[in-house]
């Protein structure tokens, strides 16, 4: 069983103590998000994990509990997300040279090859325009270098329960902008950006990208990766394709343990946040010695 933690919230960033909790309970419980009263017990005992994949904008808070988890036996790695949006799209995520330190610190901790560099979903607005994410993109590759070997892009993708942030986006000035992928300049920004992932020594995959990149040598990627644990831990997982995600996800079947409406990163874009209230009430509700990161 793979464990994800978790598409759904930030574990390492604000639940990293009830984790580590879990860690030494040997389970949790995990709601179905879309029927709150099913409650699955998930095994988190050693003998029952084959390998952990955390999902990050801040591992620092989990940075104290990483030798517990090796002497543990566990096997994990990160999906690192850093970009340099402005605050008007990411309200409250680490500044970029706080984020590329704790990049760094990881790696160095771990192995290049167990943190990977999400740069994604890449949003265009009038705020962060085609060349906004030319420069980002070579700013980041080039402090990143030596530190990861791949990098992980994807689009904004428009769901209906994000309109009244975007809107609110518009009001500062960061309306998006027209995009379907049939942009003239897109193909072009898509061929810079691979170019300088290579000249930085990374390899770029894409996320649930329903746009066809491969014209662009940009091939699909799985973030539960089965490929990924056979590498770097010499582990044959499962390589059924997860059933819950979307069709254009590549990920194969992983359990998540996070909830939904948890985390307090304020990023306007975020399917995994309704209400950024909720999610600041149920934080302070949460009670890290529980079995369940809510309740």
């Amino acid at each position: 069983m793979i464990i994800s933690a978790s598409r759904r919230t930030d574990i390492p960033a604000f639940y990293a103590h009830w984790f580590i909790n879990r860690i030494r309970a040997g389970f949790c419980m995990v709601p179905n998000p879309f029927n709150p009263q099913q409650i699955m017990r998930i095994s988190l005992a050693p003998e029952d994990v084959e390998a952990i994949v955390f999902w990050t904008r801040n591992p620092r808070p989990l940075f104290p509990y990483l030798q517990e988890l090796d002497e543990r036996g566990f096997r994990y790695y990160f999906q690192y997300t850093l970009m340099n949006n402005p605050r008007a799209l990411d309200a409250n995520t680490p500044t970029m040279e706080s984020a590329v330190e704790a990049f760094c610190q990881l790696s160095e901790r771990v192995g290049s090859q167990k943190v990977i560099w999400r740069y994604d979903p890449i949003v265009f607005s009038e705020l962060t325009p085609p060349d906004f994410h030319r420069r980002s993109y070579h700013d980041i590759a080039l402090s990143l270098r030596g530190f990861t070997r791949r990098s992980v892009i994807s689009m904004l993708d428009v769901y209906s329960k994000l309109k009244k942030r975007l809107a609110e986006m518009e009001k500062q000035g960061a309306a998006l902008l027209p995009f379907d992928g049939s942009q003239p300049w897109f193909g072009t920004l898509v061929r810079d950006l691979v170019a300088i992932a290579a000249e930085n020594e990374m390899e770029m995959v894409s996320c649930a990208e329903e746009l066809d990149l491969q014209p662009f040598e940009v091939r699909p990627g799985k973030c539960i990766d089965d490929d990924t644990i056979s590498e770097v831990f010499g582990l044959e997982v499962t390589h059924l394709k997860d059933p819950g995600q979307r069709k254009a996800c590549g990920c194969v079947a992983s359990k998540d343990i996070g909830m939904y409406d948890t985390c307090l990163f304020g990023c306007r874009y975020c399917y995994a946040t309704r209400s950024f209230e909720r999610a600041r009430i149920n934080y302070q509700k949460h009670d890290p010695d529980s079995p369940s990161l809510l309740g």
